[in-house]
């Protein structure tokens, strides 16, 4: 993949996790730059998904191949889903939900990123 896009959506999610982190210490609720970060992400892990689809043949192993459009396909969805529970939910857990989010969608990321650097 890209290292400057891996790197930006490592330190967004980061973001994302500490503000989230916070918010849970703090006992608020999400607001419009939790949003706003978020939505950067967002973008990113979209951008990730088209270069990683249009790039899936440089990938020589078709298991690892499949694995790793998998991935990319399914990391735009889960933010979205993670932020939509923390906007129903009104307690100070729906912000650990966000940590918890921004966290696996990281290791996915990572493990992207290992795929792609075994391969290529």
């Amino acid at each position: 993949m890209l290292a400057p896009l891996t790197t930006l959506l490592v330190v967004g999610l980061v973001a994302l996790a500490l503000v989230a982190g916070w918010y849970t210490l703090r006992d608020r609720l999400l607001d419009d730059r939790l949003l706003l970060v978020a939505a950067i992400v967002e973008v990113a892990l979209l951008v990730q998904a088209v270069i990683a689809v249009v790039r899936v043949g440089d990938i020589g192993d078709s298991a690892e191949g499949a694995t790793f459009v998998a991935y990319a396909i399914t990391l735009p969805f889960i933010l979205p889903a993670v932020l939509w529970v923390a906007l129903k939910e009104k307690t100070r857990w729906s912000m650990a939900v966000v940590v918890g989010g921004a966290a696996a969608v990281g290791v996915m990321v990572g493990r992207l990123d290992q795929i792609w650097s075994a391969w290529t």
